[in-house]
């Protein structure tokens, strides 16, 4: 076995053990320490289990990148890190181990001295004189989360300033930033009230934060160097203000606007009337960031074909404006603060949701479905089709037969869509290995099976007023888009040329707007 591995496997072992023990002492009220403590204890034991199981996992990746003989001289299966002591290095330990504090002292404020005593937040209220024990418990993990959030808002200033290409390294970084100040938010929210769906996401979160921590210390110590000197930037405001475009960018904020489209008419559709303002700033706010997170980690898995096709050889991340790291470490961000967002403020299921389409999206289409099979657009479409069930549920909490054909409509739409773009790009998508329609099947086939899918769309948009979604402006609306679309269609399939092509594939993007369009209108009148 290779040394490098030996350590954490005992370790883990060890403290797995340990906390098994402490898991089964803890059950029983009458010990000496009180059920409480002994919970704490268990907890922490845990975390170092899992940091152990953590490394090993890391070891295991690194060792597939770095084989046993990369350096036979010294017999090493790892390069040398000569940063592995730098201050960066001990500031990433520090936030470490406070983090371990802040968990752990947060078992003892939930279990021994309930948060129930210190209700206001960020102190407890009251004279300093008044404050008993059970309050300044809470006010000492208070202060720990205090500095805790200093030493990860330092620890991702420096990360972002000197390992912007470290894939790991940065996108750790930003993860535990965003998942501890999201989850601290959401601890001072929850001074107000303990529903289930908030406190799993809040203890997730905060294993979530431990466990990056744990990836990014690992990092460092096997081997992770800073940026040369020059590719660091300067800040001035020209060099701020094209990075911000060209984060923006990354979410693509013309697909994401439609996106908000269906979801804010999912809202209306399901209420009957416009909804409360507060809720729709959160949902829509939510909504973009989910699917512009999305995109940007899509478009750093995209990143190699981007550069090998003309449509996308100027997106930020292939032309070098940003690097892979910062692209990838933006949308996992940006994912993660839209659940937290829709949980929080809008309900567990539109976080549900949320959740199902960026693993759809992310995973299901972008990683395993593009490049396996020609019908990578069929099944990858239910990711675009998920925002009006996420507007639905944000207003009614709950999902019905009516909801899922909203969710249809979209789903049927997305093939002709994107196989109109695909017949106009068929070229780079061949170049880049993207086994699209037309590369696959041909030009003829892939027009026969828009003008297919067309009928079949506008049919199922003629049946939504026998679920009770639509009434006669509706019904009246969509024959007059159905038939302009299926004219689209027709022209597309008896002419051939990338210009009838690329009207299809506008007229598709605006005939599915005004389609909910006209839906959100007959539903308010």
């Amino acid at each position: 076995m290779n040394r490098n591995f030996l350590f954490p496997i005992i370790l883990s072992s060890g403290f797995l053990t340990l906390q098994i023990i402490f898991g089964a002492v803890s059950t029983y009220e009458e010990l000496l320490w009180g059920k409480s403590w002994l919970t704490s204890v268990h907890l922490g034991l845990s975390l170092i289990a899992l940091a152990a199981i953590t490394t090993i996992a890391v070891l295991a990746f690194r060792h597939g990148q770095y084989p046993a003989d990369r350096d036979k001289v010294e017999g090493k299966s790892f390069p040398k890190n000569p940063g592995s002591q730098s201050k960066f290095a001990k500031l990433a330990f520090a936030a470490l181990l406070s983090i371990f504090i802040l968990l752990v002292s947060g078992s003892i404020v939930s279990n021994a001295y309930p948060a129930a005593a210190c209700s206001d937040w960020p102190l407890c209220g009251g004279s300093v004189e008044t404050w008993n024990l059970n309050i300044w418990i809470n006010i000492g993990h208070r202060l720990i989360v205090l500095i805790s959030g200093v030493l990860i808002s330092l620890l991702n200033i420096e990360a972002w300033r000197k390992y912007k290409t470290n894939t790991t390294i940065l996108t750790s970084a930003t993860a535990a930033a965003v998942l501890f100040f999201a989850q601290s938010l959401l601890g001072a929210k929850m001074v107000e009230g303990f529903p289930f769906h908030l406190i799993l996401i809040h203890q997730l979160a905060a294993v979530s934060v431990w466990i990056t921590l744990v990836i990014l210390n690992v990092t460092i110590g096997l081997g992770a160097q800073e940026d040369p000197f020059e590719i660091r930037n300067n800040l001035t405001f020209n060099f701020l203000l094209g990075r911000s475009k060209d984060f923006i960018k990354l979410t693509k904020p013309i697909v994401v606007i439609l996106l908000l489209v269906t979801t804010f008419a999912g809202m209306v559709i399901a209420s009957g009337k416009l909804p409360p303002v507060n809720l729709t700033i959160w949902t829509l706010l939510g909504g973009f960031l989910a699917a512009g997170g999305s995109s940007a980690i899509n478009q750093y898995i995209d990143r190699y074909d981007d550069q090998k096709m003309q449509r996308t050889q100027k997106r930020p991340i292939p032309s070098g404006r940003i690097t892979p790291a910062e692209g990838l470490a933006f949308g996992a961000s940006a994912a993660i603060i839209s659940i937290f967002i829709m949980t929080a403020h809008v309900n567990y299921l539109a976080g549900l949701l949320t959740l199902a389409g960026i693993i759809y999206y992310v995973l299901i289409y972008s990683i395993f479905l593009k490049k396996a099979t020609v019908q990578n657009i069929v099944i990858g479409g239910g990711a675009g089709a998920i925002p009006p069930l996420i507007g639905w549920a944000a207003v009614t909490g709950s999902l019905n037969i009516p909801s899922l054909f909203l969710f249809a409509i979209i789903f049927v739409w997305t093939p002709p869509h994107f196989w109109a773009l695909a017949l106009v790009r068929k070229k780079d998508y061949a170049r880049a290995g993207v086994p699209m329609l037309p590369v696959v099947r041909g030009e003829k086939e892939t027009r026969w099976q828009i003008l297919i899918y067309t009928i079949e769309l506008v049919i199922l948009t003629m049946l939504l007023p026998l679920f009770g979604l639509g009434g006669s402006i509706y019904l009246i609306g969509a024959a007059l888009l159905g038939l302009w679309l299926i004219s689209a269609a027709w022209r597309l399939w008896k002419n051939e040329g990338n210009k009838v092509a690329w009207k299809m594939y506008r007229y598709s993007s605006m005939y599915l707007a005004f389609l909910f369009f006209v839906l959100m209108v007959d539903r308010l009148l």
